[in-house]
C-alpha cells in the first residue's frame, strides 16, 4: 500500500484529502506544518508528499528545499498541493525541487488519479 504524507495546516483540508487517499487505497500521514512533516519524511520515507506551500514556520518550498538537501530524503517525491498555483508557476516550482503541481481545490477522484500516477513514476512504473 503506497504511503502519502499530506502537509497542510488547514486541519479540514489535511483530513478531506486524506479521507480521499485513503478511500483511494493510501496509507496518509499527516502533518500540520513543516517541521512535522520533516520528521515524518525522514522516520516514514512515504511514497510521496503532497506539500502546501503556505505553511506556519518554514513553508512548503523551504519544508522542500531541505528535503532535497538531505541525502536521506531526497529522492522523496514532492508536489506542491496549493492554491497558489497559476500561469508558469509549475515551472518555478519544479526549479525549486516540485515534482508537480495538483491546484486546490480538487476533486477527490482526480487528487486520486493524479497521486495514484505520480507514485507509479516514482516507483519506476
Amino acid at each position: 500500500m503506497p504511503v502519502v504524507l499530506i502537509v497542510d495546516d488547514y486541519p479540514d483540508c489535511r483530513e478531506m484529502y486524506a479521507a480521499y487517499l485513503e478511500l483511494a487505497g493510501f496509507r496518509v500521514l499527516r502533518a500540520p506544518d513543516g517541521l512535522r512533516a520533516l520528521q515524518l519524511a525522514r522516520e516514514q520515507r512515504p511514497d510521496l508528499i503532497l506539500m502546501d506551500l503556505g505553511l506556519p514556520g518554514i513553508d512548503g518550498v523551504e519544508v522542500t528545499r531541505l528535503l532535497k538537501a538531505d541525502p536521506a530524503t531526497s529522492r522523496l517525491p514532492v508536489v506542491a498541493l496549493t492554491a497558489q498555483a497559476a500561469a508558469g508557476s509549475e515551472a518555478r516550482l519544479a526549479s525549486l525541487g516540485f515534482e508537480a503541481v495538483i491546484p486546490k481545490p480538487c476533486l477527490p477522484d482526480e487528487l486520486a488519479r493524479r497521486v495514484e500516477s505520480l507514485v507509479k513514476r516514482s516507483r519506476g512504473g
